[in-house]
């Protein structure tokens, strides 16, 4: 499942996610990545997040008119996952997938809760727990938020997306600019050649460039 989100950002545009449930990264290494140094004193614009994405992956287009209104078709969806899990609460992948689907539908706290059902069934996913934390973002929840994209990148050190977003948290969020360009760093390290690395030089470019507060 694929969520398409693009955003805009002071002095430029940087490439959109595609976020949702899908496989941890394994992005390559080469030598002598661009690794910027930390800025202090930016405020940057809220961009939107998203969950796991495998490295390589294409960046995503605009947009489409409508997207996230829970539709005919969607809200078919919710209410025959939601008779599934009703009638086997263990069942993991069903959870996952009704989590997905208030994720799309911007249904932030039944998608949070649907992804914690899903873990307390199968612990340590780091594609949940991103997408989690996308939503934990979106609730104004941001310590939640950081939490899980830490943990998912603990738990697999190649998901850049959880790393990238956790920059975005930092910067965007909570004003931390040398935070969030530790974080993006480290994706440069881990995935130079990935989407997540070639969205990370622009922003940790446009800190750079930024006058201190």
């Amino acid at each position: 499942m694929n969520r398409n989100i693009m955003f805009a950002l002071a002095g430029g545009i940087a490439a959109g996610f595609l976020a949702g449930y899908a496989v941890g990264t394994s992005g390559t290494k080469d030598s002598g990545p661009t690794v910027a140094a930390p800025t202090a004193g930016v405020v940057m614009p809220a961009p939107s997040l998203g969950g796991g994405v495998p490295a390589g992956a294409a960046a995503p287009g605009p947009i489409p008119s409508g997207m996230g209104l829970p539709n005919a078709e969607m809200q078919a969806r919710i209410i025959r996952l939601e008779g599934i899990v009703k009638a086997d609460p263990k069942n993991h992948d069903a959870w996952v997938d009704l989590g997905n689907t208030y994720f799309d539908t911007h249904q932030a706290q039944k998608s949070v809760d649907a992804y914690a059902k899903a873990l307390a069934l199968k612990p340590g996913n780091p594609d949940v727990l991103t997408d989690q934390g996308v939503m934990y973002r979106e609730l104004s929840q941001f310590d939640k938020a950081i939490a899980n994209f830490q943990k998912a990148s603990q738990l697999n050190p190649s998901h850049t997306q959880s790393l990238f977003n956790l920059g975005i948290v930092y910067s965007s969020d909570l004003q931390k600019p040398d935070e969030a360009a530790k974080a993006w760093n480290k994706v440069l390290v881990i995935a130079p050649n990935s989407p997540q690395a070639a969205q990370a030089r622009q922003l940790l470019a446009q800190i750079k460039a930024m006058p201190p507060r």
